[in-house]
């Protein structure tokens, strides 16, 4: 009579820990070492052309040895970093492709319907996802349905005809 109220006993004790955790990513980090993208290089430090022309310094302005992580992405792919607008960061180059593509109206709440429209699905789908004995990376499992295989839609792609020249040949 004792084993049985203790293996009852035992489910029920795992079932409850395994519902304490409802996120999607549960993942724990390896050890308790410093997040390593939290830290930006500095620029190394230059010597000015001329010491008699030294600017100014500006309380809380920039500094030439700051990072700029967007700008400096800006320039690592071929544009020009001063052309960056400091109000959007859109440069002004593409200001007329920003204009365009919002032309029929943007919602001001679009990231709230989007997170709410999310959090519904996540709660009509992660249902028994809810339910782990382990901490486990339910992310694929709950978007399981609005994934992608990239390999049939090349071959229903190549099927209509389309050319598909950034993927390897049907025979390979």
């Amino acid at each position: 009579m004792r084993m049985p109220r203790a293996i009852l006993a035992l489910t029920v004790a795992a079932a409850v820990a395994g519902c304490s955790n409802p996120g999607l990513r549960d993942l724990e980090p390896p050890g308790q070492g410093p997040d390593e993208f939290s830290v930006l290089p500095v620029k190394p430090l230059t010597e000015p052309q001329d010491y008699a022309f030294l600017p100014a310094p500006t309380p809380g302005g920039g500094n030439l040895t700051d990072p700029n992580p967007n700008a400096d992405a800006v320039a690592a792919l071929g544009g020009n970093p001063a052309a960056l607008n400091p109000n959007t960061s859109v440069p002004s180059s593409d200001a007329a492709l920003v204009t365009a593509s919002s032309r029929y109206g943007v919602p001001a709440n679009t990231r709230q319907v989007v997170q709410e429209e999310d959090d519904a699905f996540r709660k009509r789908r992660g249902r028994w996802t809810g339910l782990r004995l382990f901490p486990v990376d339910r992310y694929a499992q709950v978007y399981e349905r609005q994934s992608i295989d990239p390999f049939q839609e090349t071959e229903a792609a190549r099927g209509v005809g389309l050319e598909t020249p950034s993927s390897p040949p049907a025979n390979e």
